[in-house]
């Protein structure tokens, strides 16, 4: 492997130190042993729950090759799991609210567990099966436990600030150190062990299990609105009618949704991006990369939460026009730098280019994850959190869907562009929930409620 991906990982790595080790008090918030063990319990119960995804994310697409099926059918599997996590996640993730937060918790990792075991199964139906789970269940793990964080750290009376310190540690974790461990992890079960591509999965399946037994001996129940009256469909107007007359809300789920289609986009399009020409990349080791960049953002993230200014609503501006910027480098270097005729050999002098722009992109999504985290806790009403939440990604799968279905239709560079415009637009959202995010509401969120109740559905 060349050098060069040597010295990205370890001057990333020192950074990523220096900044933690270089921490003072203004950059910690002062806390309670009782937020701290609540903290812990938490973490170890999410870092598990993002086991249990990672360990499966690097091998999907190579288990359903060995089993003998093409792109084209492997494009189907996977448009179906997020079709899935629209259709379906949406409406078991709206439950939480109703049934419980904790249940639905449980139920993400029964579901989850359910998928890792078709994978052992070769029938392509079984599989579609497997997909459709995955899709309820990736619903279920970015809504129902950050509902249930934030509904009992606020029942159990922690500072408000204090969230902020969950979620920057919980995706410095969960989105950093146990991905990168649960990349490493998979390669020694697959190759190290050659167990096969189906390892990784009977293992997160295990990660899974303990995790469940964790959250059904240590975790309360909490509910968004118990009531009994309100059935699903009158719950789902209700998150309607709060996103319609409430600008902020609505601000909230349009960044979102334009910053996550942009992310699951970069997915698909950084590997073709780095390698053209075929040349041979260690896939598994820019993974890493990746997320020890993801680390260094969500570590900023931490410092700039713990301070009163700048504010959230401010920074990330900033963090949207860097992340547009970052993605248009593909553009800019196909017209600044000639492009190599050399077939397979190592990465070109564009590909390195564009893999520090990459980094840069992934050290904004660390920001972004927890930053988000904390402007949903200022402005989704609890009595709808999962519902409303679930709302947010119904866009965003269905942009995901239209860009697996259409990946070969356009350039690479177009859906770059694409992306790129996507981030300047969340920056001039972001820009407007700052302008309004300190006038009052016009409304209490029971008033919007009941009155979704009285008007009559016009079907």
């Amino acid at each position: 492997m060349e050098m060069f991906f040597y010295l990205v990982f370890g001057a990333l790595g020192a950074v990523v130190a220096a900044l933690e080790l270089s921490k003072t008090n203004k950059d910690r918030i002062n806390t309670s042993s009782a937020f701290n063990s609540f903290k812990n319990n938490y973490l170890l119960v999410y870092s598990l729950m993002m086991a249990g995804d990672w360990l499966q994310g690097p091998y999907v697409y190579y288990l359903y090759s060995t089993y003998g099926f093409g792109k084209g059918e492997i494009g189907q599997l996977f448009i179906a799991g997020f079709g899935s996590s629209m259709l379906f996640g949406t409406i078991v993730g709206s439950l939480a609210d109703k049934q419980g937060r904790k249940r639905a918790c449980v139920t993400y990792c029964l579901t989850y567990i359910l998928s890792c075991i078709t994978k052992h199964s070769p029938q392509y139906k079984i599989l579609m099966i497997g997909r459709i789970l995955g899709g309820i269940a990736t619903s279920l793990l970015f809504s129902a436990f950050e509902s249930w964080l934030v509904a009992e750290h606020n029942k159990r009376g922690f500072e408000q600030q204090w969230l902020s310190i969950t979620f920057s540690k919980a995706i410095f974790l969960g989105n950093g150190l146990v991905a990168i461990l649960s990349g490493l992890f998979g390669n020694l079960l697959v190759d190290s062990f050659s167990l096969g591509p189906v390892a990784p999965f009977d293992a997160a399946a295990c990660f899974l299990a303990i995790g469940m037994v964790i959250i059904l001996s240590s975790w309360t129940e909490n509910y968004g609105d118990p009531s009994e009256s309100k059935d699903l469909l009158t719950q789902f107007r209700g998150a309607a009618v709060a996103i319609a007359s409430d600008e902020k809300i609505a601000l909230l789920g349009a960044i979102q949704s334009l910053f996550e289609g942009s992310m699951y986009t970069f997915v698909f399009l950084w590997t073709p991006a780095l390698s053209p020409n075929d040349e041979e990349i260690p896939h598994g080791f820019i993974f890493a990369t990746f997320m020890l960049a993801s680390m260094l953002g969500s570590s900023l993230a931490s410092r700039l939460m713990a301070r009163s200014s700048p504010r959230v609503e401010s920074y990330m501006q900033i963090v949207f026009v860097v992340s547009s910027v970052s993605l248009l480098l593909p553009i800019v270097t196909s017209f600044l730098v000639a492009p190599s005729n050399v077939k397979s050999g190592g990465i070109s002098f564009s590909g390195s280019l564009q893999l520090l722009g990459f980094c840069t992109f992934e050290a904004c999504v660390g920001i972004f994850w927890p930053s988000i985290m904390k402007m949903r806790s200022q402005y989704i009403p609890e009595e709808a959190r999962s519902t409303i939440m679930n709302f947010f990604r119904i866009p965003l799968n269905i942009f995901v869907c239209v860009v697996l279905y259409n990946v070969d239709a356009f350039p690479i560079t177009v859906m770059f562009g694409m992306c790129s415009i996507f981030l300047l637009v969340a920056s001039v959202l972001q820009r407007r929930l700052m302008v309004i995010a300190d006038k009052p509401k016009t409304q209490e969120w029971a008033m919007k409620e009941r009155d979704a109740e009285a008007e009559p559905l016009n079907l």
